[in-house]
């Protein structure tokens, strides 16, 4: 029987991304735009809170990542809002029979200060993963002034995430009366 056909199996699947900062975009993370004079640059909105999202959600599936499903090859994806890639995913574990257990992210950035933005931030990614704001887990670091991330010119985010397989309708199984076994006599 596959993982999918047991009751209460999990499938846990993590995600990362990191996008530089650049002038003259706006910055979006977590599926809300955050007031900054900088934002992040990507083929899409860059939004790595989102895009490590999708990335978990894919991974926990065994079905890839960001890149093979929404290529930035491919212009449909042109600045387009990370949530919709999001949403795409979680239709495609809605259709394996997976739920969404919980999802747990740690966004790394020097600045902007993103504490007062992330209730928002928990509520828009609970909103589209259809889940409860108590399942969405956000939380915000800095990398101390180390490296890219720490100097102000990028941004990344971690997350992990937690599938459940919905349980399948089992045939009630009555068990029959056996009958007794014959012995058999040895001479």
């Amino acid at each position: 029987m596959s993982a999918l056909g047991k009751l209460g199996a999990v499938r846990v699947g993590q995600g990362w991304d990191i996008h530089r900062l650049v002038s003259g975009r706006p910055l979006r993370l977590g599926g809300i735009e955050v007031p900054n004079e900088r934002g992040l640059l990507g083929h899409s909105d860059g939004d790595v809170v989102l895009h490590a999202v999708t990335d978990a959600l894919l991974g926990a599936m065994a079905d890839g990542d960001i890149g093979q499903h929404f290529p930035d090859s491919d212009e449909r994806y042109r600045d387009i809002d990370s949530g919709e890639l999001l949403s795409e995913a979680r239709g495609r574990a809605a259709r394996r029979g997976y739920r969404i257990g919980n999802v747990d992210v740690t966004i790394l950035a020097e600045r902007p200060k993103l504490a007062p933005h992330l209730p928002t931030m928990q509520r828009r990614v609970a909103e589209l993963l259809g889940v409860a704001p108590a399942q969405v887990g956000i939380k915000a670091k800095t990398a101390e002034g180390i490296g890219a991330i720490g100097g102000g010119d990028a941004i990344a985010a971690l997350a992990v995430i937690a599938l459940t397989a919905r349980a399948r309708p089992t045939a009630v199984r009555t068990r029959r009366r056996q009958r007794p076994r014959a012995r058999v006599r040895r001479a």
